[in-house]
């Protein structure tokens, strides 16, 4: 599955305040769900988040929202977030068929939302650096159950490029400039 701009979206699942400090890649997949999501607003594709019970959990990182401009913020109760009222039709009426999921924890939430999105007949993209659980041997469970059940595991480079398709013209040079070009080079955990 190539990912395309015009049918995909980015979901961002529960990564809140109150939750981050145990994550043990946490920090990262804030980054790293932070720039794809700025990628993803500069090139027209919608993000949505989602918050569990932000009663407890807290609301969304702050800085996550500070890289974003206007992501659709989703409250919920299930672990799926397919299930939450008004998701599902929501989702259906945007017409994006390519779901790009991240956020935590992974084994629990992230999983349950994409064995459901792909339940429903939506293509999944796995973003691994941006996956978390309290510990990574969850993550990487839930990451190989989603693979088995369909999911493609993916990086925030692989999608912003395909989204990209090219390099000659506008929309390359605006996204080298705003967020390709100061990217850093550093290890990353994947789950």
């Amino acid at each position: 599955m190539r990912m395309h701009r015009d049918t995909s979206l980015l979901l961002i699942v529960d990564l809140q305040v109150g939750l981050l400090p145990v994550l043990e890649t946490g920090e990262q997949a804030v980054e790293e769900a932070s720039w794809l999501g700025g990628v993803a607003e500069a090139l027209g594709v919608p993000v949505w988040l989602t918050e569990q019970y932000p009663e407890g959990l807290g609301e969304s990182e702050p800085s996550l929202l500070a890289s974003l401009e206007a992501p659709r913020v989703w409250r919920k109760t299930h672990f799926n977030a397919h299930a939450e009222s008004g998701f599902a039709q929501s989702l259906a009426g945007t017409g994006r068929r390519q779901i790009v999921l991240c956020g935590a924890e992974a084994h629990i939430c992230v999983l349950q939302t994409g064995l459901a999105l792909l339940e429903a007949g939506y293509r999944v993209a796995w973003l691994t650096e941006a996956t978390s659980s309290r510990r990574l041997e969850e993550a990487s469970l839930a990451r190989r159950r989603m693979e088995h059940a369909g999911a493609q595991a993916v990086s925030a480079d692989m999608v912003a490029y395909e989204w990209l398709e090219r390099c000659d013209d506008a929309d390359f040079k605006d996204i080298h400039r705003r967020f390709l070009k100061a990217r850093a080079s550093r290890p990353l955990a994947f789950a």
